[in-house]
């Protein structure tokens, strides 16, 4: 008989795949320094803005970012300062444990291509 862990873990699963992206992760590290619109994030992050767009739609859908309008520019910002509270605990995590869950071989990385998380 299987035990169904799930029950009340939903909203967490969901919060921890939008943080689980590669791109929403540098978007989030970068808005965690201040205020974005989509041609700063596309600059500084190298990346197209339908990807930049697309991500930033997927942040507000999870209520982890919103933007304020100024005539004709969009400036994105956290909604939730204990982010920035999760994301350095999550650094914390990291470090304690080492390489262990970059090297997972389920989740983890090649060891020859890193990724490095900071808020």
């Amino acid at each position: 008989m299987a035990i169904d862990c799930t029950p009340g873990l939903a909203p967490a699963v969901a919060l921890f795949r939008s943080l689980g992206d590669p791109t929403r992760l540098a978007i989030l590290r970068r808005i965690a320094t201040g205020e974005a619109r989509v041609v700063d994030l596309t600059g500084e992050l190298g990346l197209a803005q339908s990807t930049v767009s697309k991500h930033l739609a997927c942040l507000r859908d999870c209520g982890l970012i919103d933007y304020r309008v100024e005539g004709r520019q969009s400036f994105y910002a956290l909604t939730r300062p204990e982010l920035l509270d999760l994301l350095r605990s999550a650094e914390q995590v990291l470090a304690a444990t080492g390489e262990a869950v970059a090297l997972c071989p389920v989740y983890g990385t090649p060891a020859s291509s890193p990724v490095e998380v900071t808020a």
